[in-house]
């Protein structure tokens, strides 16, 4: 069954205008779609126009041009409706130190225009597990809290779309581990996550699908597997009782990294090679082999490959 889009955006542009430098375009001809359910992550180096495209669609930024379709509403006929249907969660933390989470969350309800019986609060601060805080200063929580409390309360008016920007830049891996499983939780309750992110590791886990920006412009949009398939580069530890024969370019792309009496690492394309020949090859040369450990890279490897000028 095909998911319906939940983000629909046509030959999206903007233009910034500067008196001294000129005319800089921030986004060229962006078209990409988010379905619902899913887990879409947008990555580009500093400067590549994630935060534009996501203030265009918080309201902060006003397009030059182009279509935006949000749950079925027009960003320019239906303004109002858009922005009830996404929460963003901001890269800065943003609220008064003295008021407390549960305090937070009603306030920022009654500014959606939400009647109090209507109001999940309590739902919210147990969903990012901050219940045990609820009546305490919001000065006095951890850095992990804040965060999560950034993501309550872009949860205040049920959105179906949670935007994070950023959302672990500057936090220690255990903190990143308690947002990702918070994120993950949302998820599979519904809530259709869009993310940008410098942490590629990150994205090649969390993400279904991925979009690459670089110069405002959209370099690749696949699922996080085909991505993944782009690389050819294969990289193979074998652990020997000898010195093999193997060269450089016995086989076409084969590389040898390592060659030593107990370690053998070679790299070659997947393409041209196929494992088992060299395997072979090795027990031409009566070299037993021990142990094989292979490396596929990662989504950096794509990542550099796509965005380097």
């Amino acid at each position: 069954m095909n998911k319906k889009s939940v983000l629909t955006v046509k030959n999206l542009n903007k233009i910034y205008s500067k008196k001294s430098s000129g005319s800089i375009r921030a986004l060229k001809n962006l078209n990409l779609e988010v379905k619902e359910g899913e887990i879409f992550g947008l990555l580009g180096p500093n400067g590549a126009g994630k935060s534009t495209f996501i203030n265009i669609l918080g309201g902060s930024v006003i397009k030059t041009e182009g279509e935006i379709e949000v749950w079925g509403f027009d960003l320019d006929k239906n303004p109002r409706q858009v922005k009830a249907s996404i929460g963003i969660v901001p890269q800065e933390v943003n609220f008064d130190p003295f008021f407390s989470p549960r305090n937070l969350l009603e306030l920022q309800a009654g500014l959606y225009g939400i009647k109090k019986k209507d109001r999940i609060t309590d739902t919210i601060l147990k969903l990012v597990s901050l219940e045990k805080q609820a009546n305490s200063y919001a000065r006095s929580l951890s850095g992990g809290m804040k965060r999560r409390l950034l993501v309550a309360k872009a949860m205040v008016h049920q959105p179906p779309i949670i935007i994070l920007d950023e959302p672990t830049a500057g936090v220690d891996v255990d903190l990143r581990k308690t947002l990702w499983e918070n994120v993950r939780s949302l998820n599979n309750q519904g809530v259709t996550v869009i993310l940008t992110t410098h942490y590629l590791e990150e994205a090649e886990k969390m993400c279904d699908r991925i979009g690459i920006l670089n110069n405002g412009e959209l370099v690749a949009l696949d699922t996080t597997k085909n991505l993944l398939e782009r690389i050819q580069t294969k990289i193979v530890h074998f652990i020997t009782d000898k010195k093999s024969n193997l060269a450089d370019n016995s086989l076409e792309s084969l590389k040898i990294i390592s060659n030593d009496q107990n370690k053998l690492i070679v790299s070659y394309e997947k393409s041209k090679i196929n494992i088992f020949t060299i395997i072979s090859i090795l027990i031409e040369q009566n070299v037993k082999i021990f142990d094989i450990s292979t490396d596929d890279g990662d989504l950096e490897d794509v990542f550099l490959r796509l965005t380097k000028d």
